[in-house]
């Protein structure tokens, strides 16, 4: 398996740098990645000629238009379109050039806004999404269902995996489109160095999140890789499988924990005229964790890295 020919798509995100890290340091030795600007993932006779000039043994799809709230709710239809035109060229082109194995990378906001808690693979299109990110929640709804479909046609093993919400170095910190956790470290970083008295954080800081340091997904990137084939998880029933945390946590809690990390002073003024999005959304992880699934990386410890890597690497 590891000098097989094994090609990351978006190599460049936090999720695929952090996969391509890990193969690498497992000793994989095959490992492909192309840039953007060399290969336009939006266009499908480009990604169909690519993988047949290849001819990949494995494809790991991180490739994604991502972003936080106002992001997700400000370009609505460009979340759907590139999302779905990504998905729908990569999984389409693996099945006619005859790749062996697809994992493909979704987000827990497939699942409806009020799911039962915690919440397993079955509640998946049992109820409304949340409408901040509903255009991205259906494109990760679709490429997983069509790794299915493409399953139980034509036998290909290809099958999703559904992070809840990730992080870690080279994740996106741009104010105006990051995730939760990244933008608070680059909200009070800045409230830091310029000697503010407060920050403001988007909505009550009542919800809950759970997170999940990226190098801890990889892992299990690699395991699937290397034992666990569509059967396993389409013989369940389901269609997919979540990988959740043990980290579930307040934005309150998160504010004070970044805080604490950065070695802000200052207060910290919640907008209530902001959304608050998913008031809670904690995964239930009993299957990956049957599967061998192991978190071994604390959040405090993992905001601790992932501020570092940020003073280094975006300042």
């Amino acid at each position: 398996m590891k000098n097989k020919k094994i090609f990351i798509a978006g190599h460049n995100g936090m999720v695929g740098s952090s996969v391509l890290k890990t193969l690498k340091q497992k000793g994989y030795k095959n490992l492909v990645t192309i840039n953007k600007e060399d290969l336009n993932l939006l266009d499908q006779k480009s990604v169909l000629d690519f993988l047949k000039k290849e001819k990949f043994y494995s494809v790991i799809l991180c490739a994604a238009k991502v972003g936080g709230i106002l992001a997700n709710n400000n370009y609505r239809a460009d979340f759907i379109y590139d999302n779905i035109q990504i998905s729908s060229n990569i999984i389409k082109s693996c099945s006619e050039t005859k790749v062996k194995k697809l994992i493909n990378l979704g987000s827990s906001c497939i699942y409806p806004r009020e799911a039962k808690l915690p919440i397993k693979e079955e509640y998946l299109l049992t109820g409304p999404l949340e409408y901040t990110n509903e255009p991205y929640a259906i494109a990760k709804i679709s490429a997983l269902k069509m790794c299915e479909s493409f399953y139980k046609q034509n036998g290909d093993d290809f099958y999703s995996l559904m992070p809840c919400n990730l992080y870690g170095p080279g994740d996106n910190f741009n104010l105006k489109s990051s995730h939760v956790l990244p933008g608070l470290i680059h909200k009070i970083h800045l409230a830091k160095i310029n000697n503010s008295l407060t920050f403001d954080v988007w909505g009550s800081g009542n919800p809950m999140r759970e997170f999940l340091y990226v190098d801890d997904l990889s892992l299990m990137i690699v395991k699937c890789l290397e034992e666990i084939n569509a059967s396993d998880i389409y013989s369940k029933g389901i269609s997919h499988l979540n990988v959740g945390s043990d980290d579930e946590i307040s934005i309150k809690d998160l504010a004070l924990l970044i805080k604490s990390i950065v070695g802000f002073t200052g207060n910290i003024i919640f907008d209530n005229s902001k959304p608050d999005g998913t008031f809670r959304k904690k995964m239930d992880n009993t299957r990956v964790k049957s599967l061998g699934f192991t978190q071994s990386k604390s959040l405090k410890d993992g905001i601790q890295k992932t501020y570092e890597w940020f003073k280094k690497n975006k300042i």
